[in-house]
């Protein structure tokens, strides 16, 4: 179960976001060099080591380049709301041996996320999917998947349902629940509204991977809609290491 409400960042995730935050704005454009780290640091008001942590993890998530000599560079700004085409995690790691592990399924009540998300009552039920996505054999992402209460699901497609009560077999294994919801119902018009910004893996989702839970992760938060309803709400954690996304822009 992933704990309710806001937990408070760490001083190197507050840092890797307000560089995304000042990437977003414009104040270092795609193309442009990064200010060097005497300098940035003493902009930024924190000690180098601290900054060439972040500066290696910005690298990791793809947000710059960074060459021996030549300094860091800006590759693009994070995504803008809604990732270009609607696609589940298991289609954004590649082209690789990618297979998903659940770790919990359960209807609980709404957290102050998916209730928020999903415009859910506080009596209403919601599905809620934990499921690790493995990269050939490697942990890349955690997925926490809420779904609508089951009288909206039932409202915009029956078997958007039916999917949430079947079990996982050798002949039909476990996906995300966006990937359950795209297969079943292919015939809906789905959209969703995603953010991008930066957390930590925390002590229970550390401690299933084997990384400290202080390891900082990048995070897609994600609202799902069809028919004018919020059909799912998601958090996704890609622990640092992880391969790039793989999007694919609007035509």
């Amino acid at each position: 179960m992933p704990p309710q409400g806001d937990r408070r960042h760490s001083p190197r995730v507050e840092l890797y976001q307000r560089i995304v935050a000042a990437i977003d704005d414009g104040t270092f454009p795609p193309g442009a060099k990064l200010p060097s780290e005497p300098a940035l640091a003493a902009q930024l008001g924190i000690s180098r080591p601290a900054l060439r942590e972040v500066l290696i993890l910005l690298q990791e998530d793809g947000v710059i380049t960074r060459r021996q000599g030549s300094g860091s560079t800006v590759n693009q700004p994070p995504p803008p709301p809604g990732l270009e085409r609607l696609l589940p995690v298991e289609a954004l790691l590649g082209a690789g041996d990618v297979r998903c592990r659940r770790l919990a399924v359960e209807w609980e009540e709404p957290t102050d996320f998916s209730g928020y998300h999903l415009r859910l009552a506080p009596s209403a039920r919601t599905c809620f999917w934990e499921t690790v996505v493995e990269a050939d054999g490697v942990p890349a992402c955690f997925a926490h998947e809420w779904s609508a209460d089951e009288a909206t699901l039932r409202a915009v497609d029956p078997s958007l349902v039916t999917v949430l009560d079947v079990p996982s077999t050798a002949s039909a294994p476990p996906t995300t629940m966006l990937a359950a919801f795209l297969a079943s119902a292919a015939h809906l018009a789905m959209t969703a509204r995603s953010t991008l910004g930066a957390t930590t893996l925390g002590k229970e989702r550390g401690e299933a991977i084997s990384r400290p839970p202080e390891a900082p992760a990048l995070l897609i938060t994600q609202t799902v809609s069809a028919l004018g309803q919020p059909l799912l709400a998601a958090k996704y954690l890609f622990p640092a290491g992880s391969p790039l996304l793989y999007l694919t822009p609007r035509r």
